[in-house]
């Protein structure tokens, strides 16, 4: 009987001091699926075309082409992210921290949790962190998980696509917002998805 093979999330949290949102996914695909090395690496997933879209009326803001041997090639531009990101007070983590990955896929479906991610060491790096983001249903069912788990208590419901649940943890008032999945599988054109981003942020940038 073979022993389950678990993965370890192989990128560290990105964390800019002044964060004021937190974006969990569950884990990352494959190292061979990525363009880059940063979050929602896989050029299949939207998640940099629906910024660039909100932010630039661009949906190729971040990615970059180059020429590798005689081939031209393009991915995502990591260091225009992260600095994108740092600018806007966005941090970037996942919700699992360990996975099994029951079939050689991104797909969450078949992602197993071995080990969730510790969310309260990830919100004490941002103290200004007011809202937690779960882009698909795996990482909201885990992030349900971890704030609602005996040490945490928190009696909390899950929000609907696009909306929020408001809660309180590490004495802050804090939001948790459910949005789509940026990965193509899920079944929503790339403006609709980039629409529902827009209204978070908006309403994340009210007084």
């Amino acid at each position: 009987m073979n022993t389950p093979k678990i993965e370890h999330h192989p990128l560290l949290p990105f964390l800019p001091p002044s964060a004021r949102v937190l974006m969990l996914g569950s884990f990352p695909p494959k190292q061979n699926r990525w363009s880059m090395n940063f979050f929602y690496p896989n050029m299949q997933n939207d998640m940099w075309r629906i910024f660039g879209l909100i932010f630039f009326k661009d949906s190729d803001h971040f990615i970059r082409e180059w020429i590798a041997g005689d081939k031209q090639t393009k991915g995502f531009d990591a260091d225009k992210i992260k600095a994108f990101c740092e600018g806007r007070g966005i941090a970037l983590s996942d919700t699992a921290s360990a996975v099994v990955r029951h079939k050689d896929n991104a797909s969450d479906k078949y992602l197993e949790v071995a080990e969730k991610v510790n969310l309260e060491k990830l919100l004490k790096q941002i103290p200004e962190c007011v809202a937690i983001v779960t882009t698909g249903q795996k990482a909201t069912e885990t992030i349900l998980e971890i704030l609602s788990s005996p040490e945490n208590k928190i009696d909390i419901t899950e929000p609907k696509i696009g909306s929020y649940t408001e809660f309180s943890y590490l004495n802050r008032q804090m939001r948790l917002y459910r949005m789509p999945s940026t990965s193509r599988a899920y079944p929503k054109p790339l403006r609709e998805k980039a629409d529902v981003y827009r209204k978070m942020f908006e309403e994340l940038a009210r007084p």
